[in-house]
């Protein structure tokens, strides 16, 4: 069995030193990339807010023009 000096310990913590930092860096990577997309996922609400509220003026402007027109049944 190796006998265990300082050096050598001094060795494996510059080591584990070294991966901790690699995993902070990919952390930070990770955290950046779910921010953009929480960005995308917001952008995709709005845009789906946007149409419903489109498609509720749609559907407003086709039942008064059924109105007009006397249709016996409203759209609905």
């Amino acid at each position: 069995m190796a006998e265990v000096t300082n050096a050598l310990m001094y060795e494996v913590l510059k080591t584990i030193q070294q991966q901790t930092q690699r995993m902070d860096l990919t952390l930070g990577e990770v955290k950046l990339e779910l921010q953009a997309i929480r960005g995308h996922q917001l952008a995709i609400q709005q845009d789906i807010s946007v149409i419903y509220s489109r498609l509720g003026s749609i559907e407003l402007r086709f039942d008064s023009i059924e109105r007009r027109l006397g249709s016996s049944e409203p759209a609905h």
